[in-house]
């Protein structure tokens, strides 16, 4: 096993960049990286680093890991040297924020929820109470921020802003505004100009996504209470559908299987739409609905024709479809946890627990068959976690750790 685990290592060095939301394609997909054909019993913490509070979840360029989090009053946003955890250099900005009068996200904290994206040569960062901020990404001086406390009667939804920013032809896509009242908002990504506007009553917690349907360049965006895609162009509706969940959530990001956009929320039904041109317009028609597997907050990914995902049902269970035509592969066992953030490669799925547990299981359709399960870190994580060859990193309630795959 110790030559299984050495090549494993070696692989780490070419791994992808990590430099947004889910990664490279905003689907959670792992690529670029070599999985072991025996896993080894334990993980090995390399180094762990106290970097604030929240569940915003690293990303990495280069030889960089970008953290953004919470400290006091303050939102900071650091960079830390990928082999040790040493950091490179350490931004913040003064971020007073208060829960809203429903109180259901306090046990989460005030740390921001929002990945960071690193791209154009800067961090971008989207705060708890709704400031889009720009740093270079080599020194961490800032280059232009906004505050949307004037534009909006909420500057963020009543959880705090968690929609993760994304980059698409030169522009910054962010949703803004708060309960009520908000935008689909583009600016460029150099000055921070406002580029376009999709005014819309409120932004949902998910997060964005571009992906080309019906021989239109669409952003997928969730708002309040519907899923719209929009114009990556100029930010004119092209349709939308009605979905509301309980509290306004809206939280899983879209996912696109072929010529299908699969959606889900909490107590609604996993259901996949296929935009389709009617005369001038366009229009989503359902193409498929399963009431097996509901989504709270964790988004599904793909292996091949496979959609993975992590339900509410059950107390917390991990499910297959089918995703060409959402027929129930199987459901896993219950009582898995309040949620789980999910990673895919060829090989192998991971799903990492609010229990702090990173469960390995094979992208199999034929049943659950876990291949390996790790403790990675003492308190819950709600951010999603790294996976860069051997190393995997995890970001805790105030720390970001450094894990490898250890042969023992």
């Amino acid at each position: 096993m110790a030559a299984v685990f050495t090549a494993f290592a070696s692989c780490a060095a070419l791994a992808a960049d990590w430099p947004q939301w889910r990664g490279p394609r905003r689907d959670g997909t792992l690529a670029g990286i070599s999985l072991p054909k025996a896993w080894p019993k334990s993980l090995k913490e390399e180094w762990k680093v106290s970097v604030g509070e929240g569940h915003s979840s690293p990303v990495v360029s280069g030889e960089r890991i970008y953290a953004f989090s919470r400290e006091g009053d303050a939102e900071v946003a650091r960079a830390l040297d990928l082999k040790t955890g040493k950091e490179a250099w350490k931004a913040s900005y003064p971020a007073p924020y208060e829960h809203y009068a429903d109180q259901a996200a306090v046990p989460h904290g005030k740390g921001p929820k929002a990945t960071p994206l690193a791209g154009e040569g800067s961090l971008y960062t989207l705060g708890i109470s709704g400031i889009l901020t720009c740093f270079d990404i080599d020194q961490g001086s800032r280059r232009w921020q906004k505050d949307f406390s004037k534009d909006y009667p909420m500057a963020s939804p009543r959880y705090g802003a968690a929609a993760s920013p994304l980059l698409e032809g030169g522009l910054l896509i962010a949703q803004v505004g708060g309960h009520g009242r908000g935008a689909l908002a583009a600016f460029d990504a150099k000055s921070g100009e406002v580029r376009f506007r999709f005014e819309n009553e409120g932004p949902g917690y998910a997060s964005p996504i571009v992906v080309d349907l019906a021989g239109e360049r669409q952003i997928i965006t969730q708002t309040q209470e519907h899923v719209a895609g929009v114009s990556a162009r100029d930010g004119k509706l092209l349709w939308k559908l009605p979905f509301k969940t309980p509290y306004y959530q809206n939280s899983v990001t879209p996912l696109l299987y072929k010529d299908l956009l699969i959606i889900s929320g909490v107590e609604q039904d996993t259901a996949a739409y296929r935009v389709v041109r009617t005369g001038a317009a366009l229009e989503a028609k359902e193409a498929w609905r399963n009431r097996d597997a509901s989504m709270y907050m964790s988004s599904p990914v793909l292996a091949g024709d496979l959609l993975f995902g992590f339900s509410h049902k059950k107390r917390g269970q991990l499910f297959c479809l089918d995703a060409g035509s959402g027929k129930t592969q199987w459901l896993g066992p219950g009582s898995a946890g309040e949620n789980a953030a999910l990673l895919g490669a060829a090989d192998a799925l991971f799903a990492l627990t609010t229990g702090a547990k990173l469960v390995v299981f094979r992208p199999s359709a034929e049943g659950f068959e876990p291949l390996a399960e790790y403790e990675t870190a003492p308190s819950p994580t709600w951010a999603h976690p790294v996976i860069l060859g051997a190393r995997v990193l995890v970001k805790d309630k105030t720390s970001l750790i450094s894990l490898a795959f250890e042969d023992r």
